[in-house]
């Protein structure tokens, strides 16, 4: 007898996204393994103690390291894709904005 599933839309899921990256997956070995947090000290001339608080260095750079990783060279472009990159997310856990995704207008503009 043939079986047919019937999707019922929950109102609330309850996910992590821990569970939802593999543990052998690209991003989630890199992030664990390349410890970046010297950044915080070698970028820290760089920013004033004035005006609004700025993107996390290392968030910044892990971001630009997927642009280069993944030949993406507008900021725009670099920004949807790690948007929709969820196993990029896991690995900016830590930072400020947890787990999300900062907007465009914050990453600055770097011209090559």
């Amino acid at each position: 007898m043939q079986g047919r599933k019937q999707f019922q839309p929950k109102l609330m899921y309850q996910v992590c996204l821990d569970d939802l990256v593999p543990q052998d997956n690209f991003y989630r070995i890199l992030h664990r393994e390349l410890d970046l947090n010297f950044l915080y000290q070698s970028t820290k001339h760089f920013y004033s103690t004035e005006g609004q608080e700025s993107i996390d260095p290392v968030v910044f750079f892990k971001i630009c390291l997927v642009g280069y990783l993944n030949n993406i060279n507008y900021d725009r472009k670099l920004m949807q894709y790690c948007a929709n990159e969820i196993a990029f997310r896991p690995g900016i856990k830590t930072s400020t904005y947890g787990g999300h995704i900062p907007k465009p207008e914050k990453i600055p503009q770097v011209h090559h």
